[in-house]
């Protein structure tokens, strides 16, 4: 699942996979049910934008088609070369085969295995620096960008062990040195 046609045309530089664009963020009825039959059939990957449209597309999807897998491409890999917004359309062929190889599927009844005094210590959802270290550890776990409200409900949802977590909390601890 993708945006745009600029999205398929940049997906298939780096990969041979089929595509269904969702031309938008507002999803249709018919939209949403060709995604939970070609979710039944052979599985779906969301693959958005790394911004407000396409996180509120992935989450309707996610909400709509349990089950669907999520692929997220890091803010610094789809920054345009000129004016324009962020976007899979932007990436290298590299930069999209690296999130498809890290690939999640949500598990709403996972258990909390990370606090949130673990977020609070590890200064990921208070002080100057929580926002730009969230978007970090995204990076570093593959999950994508997500605000401090959410950041436990995205860490649950794609089942990051602890051991996963305080790997990435260190490499955040060791690049701010």
């Amino acid at each position: 699942m993708v945006e745009g046609k600029d999205d398929t045309r940049q997906i298939h530089r780096a990969v041979e996979a089929d595509t269904l664009e969702t031309r938008g963020s507002a999803l249709s009825e018919e939209t949403l049910h060709q995604i939970e039959m070609l979710n039944a059939r052979r599985g779906v990957i969301v693959f958005t934008d790394p911004d407000y449209s396409g996180e509120k597309i992935r989450k309707t999807i996610a909400r709509e088609v349990p089950g669907v897998k999520h692929a997220f491409l890091e803010r610094r890999d789809a920054v345009p070369h000129g004016p324009g917004s962020l976007g899979v359309e932007h990436a290298t062929p590299a930069a999209i085969r690296t999130a498809l190889q890290n690939v999640y599927t949500e598990v709403p009844e996972a258990p909390a295995v990370i606090s949130r005094e673990m977020l609070l210590a590890a200064g990921l959802i208070a002080g100057k620096t929580a926002r730009k270290r969230r978007e970090r550890l995204g990076d570093l776990l593959g999950i994508g960008y997500v605000n401090g409200k959410h950041l436990l409900e995205r860490l649950r949802l794609f089942r990051v062990t602890r051991e996963a977590f305080n790997r990435a909390v260190h490499q955040l601890d060791e690049e701010d040195q």
